[in-house]
């Protein structure tokens, strides 16, 4: 009997205010064990592609938390964005030409080898509130503690 495979499915997002300036990341983990999942964190100072990628990273990262390693294994993980960037690059369509993003890469990949199936999507920025709220409410809390 063929077992089914989880599906995970998580949204990211990471944001920038200055390009580089300030920036965090926001992840919303859905599954049928858990429900629904959100995270946000500032990660200080970055431009919005390596937000968005270290998004990602993070996301992974939780998942493994979440699921444990020997059971991420057997599982689809579907990550979703809106930042074509990403999404093309993770996916070998675009090369990766910006140096710093070369390390933040390399992490993904390697975490990657911890997961069963796993895809990544480009969604429209209407389908990614959720992950992007939490990008926002994380930058807002951080400026209204910033000294004058």
């Amino acid at each position: 009997m063929n077992k089914t495979m989880e599906k995970i499915i998580i949204h990211t997002d990471g944001g920038s205010r200055g390009n580089p300036g300030e920036a965090a990341i926001g992840i919303v983990i859905e599954s049928v064990l858990t429900g629904k999942k959100e995270y946000g964190e500032y990660i200080g100072h970055a431009t919005n592609n390596q937000a968005e990628y270290q998004a990602v990273v993070f996301a992974l990262k939780k998942a493994k938390l979440l699921f444990g390693k020997k059971n991420t294994k057997e599982m689809e993980i579907e990550i979703k964005s809106d930042s074509e960037l990403l999404v093309k690059q993770l996916n070998g369509e675009y090369k990766i030409k910006e140096e710093n993003l070369i390390p933040l890469f390399i992490k993904i990949w390697n975490l990657k080898q911890d997961f069963g199936k796993m895809l990544f999507t480009l969604i429209s920025r209407e389908k990614n509130k959720e992950a992007d709220k939490l990008v926002n409410k994380e930058l807002n809390q951080k400026n209204s503690v910033l000294p004058l």
